[in-house]
């Protein structure tokens, strides 16, 4: 396991060319290098001093995953405000268990309450399924990640309730094995909170990246308690 912050770029890194406080210019989707923009993972990989990437090694992938999503679906005039926290994901990988689960729960947790219908019901699902995968450990992370749950709940009545008849349901019909779909999870809950009805989506974007990559430094430092690793498939499927 390794979350040490990676050396600076080498020399095979790509010439990004410097600007007004030494900040990248960020913009959507994948580019082929530096001269045709970048998104938050591809700076991050250039910092790092590794290949062009947006799917770079010194980042753990749940978390590279997340912060593509927001890169991507924050507003071009908002995208900036993610400049300054490129740094914190560099270097922050490990083999840690929790990391998927407790990332895609404090997502959905932060999506739940302003989500559309729809996305709020496959969110709930989630949830309690991430809950349940809780279980195999304890610790104040695993508590952090269970008060983030029950609030997210409380500030949406009745589909917590709605959830859990659901997953009664379709246990009954066909048993489900409890496993994990980070990215479904990541993609639903940053959709749901790019295009919820409220004025400050872009701020709830960058507050989660924040929250997800202050998580992760917390969990890998205390990695060596973690458990076996957890399955991962399909599990928003409301």
């Amino acid at each position: 396991m390794t979350h040490a912050p990676a050396s600076g770029p080498s020399a095979a890194a790509p010439d990004f060319p410097p600007i007004e406080g030494g900040m990248p210019v960020l913009s959507a989707g994948r580019h082929r290098n530096s001269r045709r923009g970048a998104c938050f993972m591809e700076f991050a990989s250039y910092l790092a001093g590794q290949r062009w990437s947006d799917h770079p090694s010194c980042t753990h992938p749940t978390l590279a995953s997340l912060a593509r999503l927001v890169n991507d679906l924050t507003s071009d005039s908002a995208r900036h405000r993610l400049s300054p926290h490129i740094v914190s994901v560099v270097g922050l990988t490990g083999d840690d268990p929790r990391i998927p689960v407790i990332l895609s729960a404090l997502a959905a947790a932060a999506a739940l309450p302003v989500a559309s219908q729809t996305r709020q019901r496959a969110l709930a699902t989630a949830l309690l399924r991430c809950d349940q995968l809780l279980d195999r450990w304890s610790g104040p992370d695993i508590d952090r990640a269970r008060l983030r749950t029950r609030v997210a709940f409380l500030m949406t009545p009745g589909v917590e309730d709605w959830a859990r008849n659901f997953l009664g349901e379709a246990a009954l019909r066909v048993p489900v094995p409890l496993q994990l779909a980070d990215d479904a999870i990541l993609r639903t809950s940053v959709i749901g909170i790019a295009d919820a009805c409220v004025q400050d989506s872009d701020a709830r974007l960058e507050n989660l990246l924040v929250s997800a990559i202050d998580e992760c430094a917390l969990l890998l430092s205390t990695s060596e308690q973690a458990a076996a690793p957890v399955d991962r498939e399909v599990l928003v499927d409301a």
